[in-house]
């Protein structure tokens, strides 16, 4: 126990302000609190935690699961998909968000459980292979590895029993972040779906070169631009992400709950006013960081 914990304060002093990154899942009761499945639309279920999300989206073919959580979250995903009526061996493709331990490491044994095709974006394949040891912010966040079965690319489609997602590449929170969407009837009229990969700028993510200290990887704030632009230019009715309280999923699934039913789950405007919000405090980190490194605008 001793080496352990003198393991952990070897970490914390040589990572700063990095290492508060190291202890997300124990320091988040919400992570790893369990609630009742739900469905979303049509043919999308919530089997996730409190925050962190998971979806189970449903074909005629099979099922694909969007999301494995942390290390200890597989057998909640799997209680909750059982929960629905269904069977974690139709779960024919897994993907991901991106490659954070609290949105992969589970990866390895759903994977297992269920026999799935694991399908990860190309910049997020080292990663996930090397169970987040190549993670350029959180080396230590160690994790199963798990084999990717299909190497992703930006607007690569995944296509299951006539349900076609789109990987849309929104890079910055890690190189490979995946934006997904689809067409999902809700009530009966189809709907066009968002789940947010990320667009969140870490504490100790470093957007610019300082001297002694390069930017956390090459083309990291250029990645975040190009993924706003395109997140502005994404068509959304139903609105959903990473973490549940990226889209007020608890505030939502109140009034669904309430006698809105798949309605509550309609929010463009949410959508828009989330993806405004979170580029402005893009913008404004990164213009700190410019500023503390005596930049004019570049980031080179």
């Amino acid at each position: 126990m001793k080496r352990i914990w003198l393991l952990v304060a070897i970490w914390t002093m040589s990572l700063g302000p990095v290492a508060a990154a190291q202890n997300y899942g124990s320091a988040r009761p919400e992570w790893t609190t369990a609630i009742e499945p739900f469905r979303i639309t049509d043919n999308i279920y919530y089997v996730g935690s409190k925050d962190l999300a998971a979806y189970l989206i449903v074909t005629s073919a099979g099922d694909i699961l969007i999301n494995s959580n942390l290390v200890s979250s597989p057998p909640q995903i799997l209680a909750s998909i059982r929960k629905l009526g269904m069977k974690p061996s139709d779960v024919k493709i897994l993907l991901i968000s991106h490659a954070h331990f609290d949105h992969d490491a589970g990866s390895a044994e759903l994977k297992r459980a269920a026999g799935a095709k694991y399908m990860v974006m190309d910049a997020d394949v080292a990663v996930v292979e090397s169970g987040g040891g190549k993670d350029f912010a959180y080396p230590g966040d160690r994790y199963p590895a798990a084999k990717v079965d299909r190497v992703l690319h930006d607007g690569d489609e995944v296509n299951l029993g006539g349900v076609v997602l789109t990987a849309h590449k929104t890079a910055g929170h890690t190189r490979g972040c995946t934006t997904w969407t689809l067409k999902s009837p809700v009530n009966g009229t189809p709907r066009d779906v968002v789940i947010a990969g990320s667009w969140n700028v870490n504490d100790g993510f470093r957007l610019v070169d300082r001297p002694g200290k390069r930017a956390s990887y090459p083309g990291i704030a250029q990645g975040y631009e190009h993924t706003f632009a395109v997140l502005r230019a994404l068509k959304c009715d139903v609105f959903l992400g990473a973490h549940g309280s990226y889209f007020n999923m608890l505030e939502k699934l109140d009034k669904a709950k309430a006698g809105a039913g798949e309605a509550a789950w309609i929010d463009p405007d949410g959508y828009k006013a989330a993806v405004e919000e979170r580029q402005r405090a893009f913008e404004t980190e990164w213009k700190r960081q410019r500023d503390a490194a005596g930049a004019t605008g570049s980031s080179h």
